[in-house]
């Protein structure tokens, strides 16, 4: 009988050891995307280095739309228990008008929650509705609001740019992952963990992001030029309106170094087409242990934009040298 136990037990260690070699294995192609290092980082189980907060505006945006475009780009793969998601819409205006009889204002004073056609898994969307449930309804109804809408006046800039981005980003993941993978199974688990304020699935293997703030920038000489001009090249994707001239980086100077000789600000210019012709302006990249940390342009001198982390890993493994 003990014998028999014994055995039991062996195959439980070696079918446990499987399964976590196969969940060591799998790979998350995040390369290129907008928010690969959040991606990355949930993937992994790493939620220590995550500088996003779960209750964070951004957080929200990109669960609710992770959420919407696997629906939209992935419906065959979803359960039989999967779920509707639900959206607001007015269901009651309240309407001013001047002393013409003109329409001067209207805003909504009661909302209906209404079938949006795409359904989710419902682990997941019981996780958002959760989360939701800890914040006012008004409030994620007009950030929703405001991060979807690229020419609502009064936008955040910064918002409405990481909400191009990631629409760009759900453009492309399900391409690089397929819809029915194992990897992004995983990510799914550990996005709804980290919703959750749960401890993830944690993988061995540290993400390329953190080896390279580690390690920091790369030494010797850098295509500075190439550089800045990839960094704005990716920041221009969410520009609403104007329009980069790639290549058009030009004067790039040094105005800073730390005090291992690795340049600590960059500054050059470049030009851009706007509505009424084409315009010079400048940017500027400070950089943390020798790697680019901040992005900042002419027009929101106060405004820090985050590098590309593609970009970065790029740089920081020797790939701009010269």
């Amino acid at each position: 009988m003990k014998s028999v136990v014994l055995l039991l037990s062996w195959h439980l260690i070696v079918l446990s050891s499987v399964n976590i070699s196969n969940a060591q294995d799998i790979e998350f192609n995040t390369d290129g995307l907008y928010h690969a290092e959040f991606f990355d980082y949930v993937f992994r189980g790493h939620f220590e280095n995550i500088e996003i907060k779960r209750e964070d505006i951004e957080f929200r945006m990109i669960f609710e739309q992770y959420l919407r475009a696997y629906g939209g780009q992935c419906p065959d793969f979803l359960p039989p228990d999967k779920v509707m998601i639900m959206e607001q819409e007015c269901d009651v205006y309240e309407v001013k008008y001047n002393v013409y009889g003109v329409e001067t204002d209207r805003y909504c004073i009661k909302w209906k929650w209404v079938p949006s056609g795409l359904y989710a898994r419902p682990e997941l969307y019981n996780a958002k509705l959760k989360l939701e449930s800890t914040i006012n309804p008004d409030v994620i109804r007009n950030t929703m609001k405001l991060l979807t809408d690229p020419n609502a006046i009064g936008n955040s800039v910064d918002l409405a740019h990481k909400a191009k981005g990631l629409q760009m980003d759900l453009g492309h993941i399900f391409a690089r992952n397929t819809c029915n993978s194992k990897a992004l199974r995983q990510f799914e688990k550990n996005l709804r963990l980290f919703a959750l304020n749960q401890p993830g699935i944690r993988m061995k293997g540290a993400s390329k992001y953190t080896t390279m703030k580690k390690t920091g920038g790369p030494t010797g000489v850098q295509d500075f030029n190439k550089l800045l001009n990839d960094l704005v090249t990716d920041q221009a994707k969410t520009w609403m309106l104007n329009r980069y001239k790639s290549g058009s980086i030009s004067n790039v100077s040094i105005l800073n170094k730390d005090a291992s000789g690795k340049p600590s600000i960059i500054k050059a210019d470049y030009l851009f087409s706007g509505l009424t012709g084409e315009y010079k302006g400048w940017v500027k990249v400070t950089f943390n242990k020798g790697l680019p940390d901040g992005i900042y342009f002419w027009d929101f001198p106060n405004n820090r934009k985050t590098p590309g982390s593609s970009i970065v890993a790029s740089y920081a493994s020797g790939k701009y040298s010269k």
